[in-house]
């Protein structure tokens, strides 16, 4: 497959390829596909004839730069236009959730940029022959349609969320944080916390709690527990199992054991850390991103059998204590190159299938970073990926959100990561985590959404996410977020 790209209705010299992958018509990453730009075509190889689509970076004048897919397409000598195939897959996922939600009739305004929209897509086919003429087009056509999208999106959540806060459909627990333990003995910390937040979790790192075999330190997470019970928050901790490098102990990287004995050993932690906080915690991440981080290469059996054997120990240890799985990279990028994972509702619905006994999936959502999983989407595509988890039989905790509040470089500058309407500020991380959350809390399943740092932090996954300064002084990502809860909780 090739894909033509314009600029302007010029073709392109130069184009970075930022978070390109294919995908087939189920939506899974197609693995061992090759994507490469040269003389304004991007070349996609992969190793089956089924049709497949595209999705990448793309700029969009007066929007900021997304990462968008194009429909699923057959396999051609002649090369499709980008442009237009991107405009149209945008149109498409409009008129489908337009279906789904039965919301924009009512919405004059909406109907009629969407009108145009499709007009001017209609243009750009009838133009095909004339490709330079029918990019142009369709660049029109996707300025307007993915205005129209944003804008429906957030409408439609909107009038959820408010008729769910009106029904009193939300607890205080559905505003939480992730805290950072080195900042507890801090009180103007604390008071920054309860201002805006019921639930804390406090992250749990097999690394840094067992460093050798059998030998638990524990002295920061007593420090938090006696601290946070006090204040009286409802806390959750996690996660006690991650198979990502840095979670995991020297000594079991090293040991060169076998899966039985890693999953015993896993069992034994987790046991550990549960028994001896059960009075307190009231939810565990008993697992987190095995779907995609799987350093010792589980097998597909072994995934779910550490799945198991970790909400095993969790709930020996404490039979009433909420059991949640999390999931990371809900689009399931990573798929397409990363051996020994699953997509993610293939995962999560192994899970369910297999009968294991736990409460709830949590979902983590970053954006901000040139990394599989971290482009910037726009919030129709962020919507749309949350009802496609909805008929999952279990309650969905947003359990990791975090965007940025400027524009970083490297991996986080915005022409590798994704700008969203403009560079990320102050003002603009407050707007989206505003829209996110609407989102989110507007959907019946999702029970709360737990921001990812409350200070900025050298080792925060995304830099300058915090909702503080690292002086403690509130973003207006803060006082956004504190004027939501209030409009909440204040009825």
């Amino acid at each position: 497959m090739k894909f033509q790209i314009f600029r302007n209705g010029k073709v392109v010299d130069k184009f970075t390829l930022c978070g390109a992958y294919l995908f087939g018509g189920d939506g899974i990453g197609i693995r061992r596909a090759q994507i490469t730009f040269k003389d304004g075509y991007v070349e996609c190889k992969k190793s089956n004839l089924e049709t497949a689509g595209l999705a990448l970076l793309w700029p969009i004048e007066g929007f900021g730069k997304v990462l968008l897919p194009t429909t699923c397409l057959p396999e051609r000598e002649r090369p499709y236009n980008l442009n237009v195939e991107i405009a149209r897959a945008k149109l498409m996922q409009i008129v489908n959730k337009r279906e789904d939600w039965l919301f924009l009739n009512n919405i004059e305004v909406l109907a009629d940029l969407l009108k145009e929209a499709q007009n001017l897509f209609i243009r750009a086919i009838q133009n095909i022959s004339v490709p330079s003429k029918a990019s142009k087009l369709a660049d029109e056509s996707l300025k307007k349609a993915i205005v129209t999208s944003e804008k429906l999106a957030i409408k439609q959540a909107e009038s959820l969320f408010n008729a769910r806060t009106t029904s009193h459909g939300l607890g205080r627990g559905c505003f939480g944080c992730r805290i950072d333990p080195m900042e507890i003995d801090n009180p103007v910390y604390v008071e920054r916390l309860l201002e805006l937040f019921g639930s804390v979790t406090i992250p749990i790192n097999w690394a840094q709690i067992e460093p050798r075999k059998g030998k638990f330190d524990f002295s920061k997470i007593d420090a938090c527990i006696e601290m946070l019970c006090k204040k009286k928050f409802t806390l959750s901790a996690g996660p006690l199992l991650c198979f990502s490098q840095e979670y995991l102990p020297k000594w079991l990287v090293n040991s060169g054991a076998g899966f039985e004995k890693i999953r015993e050993m896993a069992y034994k932690f987790v046991s550990e850390v549960v028994a001896r906080y059960s009075g307190a915690v009231r939810a565990w991440c008993a697992i987190s991103g095995l779907n995609a981080l799987n350093h010792f290469g589980f097998g597909f059996e072994q995934i779910l059998e550490m799945t198991r054997a970790a909400n095993m120990a969790v709930k020996q240890a404490s039979d009433r204590a909420l059991k949640i799985i999390e999931v990371s990279n809900p689009w399931g990028e990573y798929y397409t190159a990363t051996p020994n994972s699953i997509p993610p509702l293939v995962y999560m619905d192994m899970v369910v299938q297999s009968g294991i006994n736990f409460d709830a999936f949590g979902l983590q959502v970053r954006f901000g970073k040139n990394v599989s999983g971290m482009h910037v989407r726009d919030m129709m595509q962020i919507s749309a990926i949350l009802d496609y988890f909805g008929p999952i039989a279990k309650p969905l905790y947003m359990t990791n959100v975090e965007v940025p509040s400027k524009n970083g470089d490297k991996l986080q500058d915005g022409e590798v990561a994704g700008i969203w309407h403009e560079q990320w500020n102050e003002s603009r991380q407050g707007q989206w985590i505003e829209q996110f959350y609407k989102i989110a809390l507007s959907k019946q399943f999702v029970n709360s959404v737990t921001y990812s740092n409350l200070i900025d932090t050298a080792d925060s996954t995304i830099s300058h996410s915090g909702l503080l300064t690292d002086e403690l002084e509130p973003k207006e990502s803060f006082r956004t977020l504190k004027k939501l809860h209030d409009s909440i909780f204040s009825r």
